[in-house]
């Protein structure tokens, strides 16, 4: 099955949660609390149409990694691979 966000949306695979840190032992519990995370972008929407009509370019592109809050995306299974759908919006930095 193929997945083609719409509008600003965008799908994203991600990372998995480290639970030790070095010799530091963090429960994954509280790192899903508030901590952003991490993942990649797998597709991106064509982009909004602003108030005046006009096409509004996507910051981010297909295989950028990026950080994220936890509690922005939705999550979605697709064959038994979990994804996020996040807006453009909720993406907080493009990582390199």
């Amino acid at each position: 099955m193929k997945i083609q966000p719409l509008s600003d949306n965008i799908l994203i695979k991600p990372e998995k949660i480290k639970e030790k840190e070095g010799s530091i032992f963090i429960p994954v519990t509280a790192r899903k609390t508030f901590a952003p995370e991490t993942g990649t972008v797998i597709a991106v929407g064509p982009g909004r149409i602003d108030k005046d009509g006009a096409p509004v370019k996507m910051e981010v592109k297909t295989n950028d990694k990026v950080l994220f809050l936890k509690h922005g995306p939705n999550e979605i299974e697709v064959e038994g691979v979990k994804y996020l759908i996040a807006r453009v919006g909720e993406i907080l930095a493009i990582l390199s």
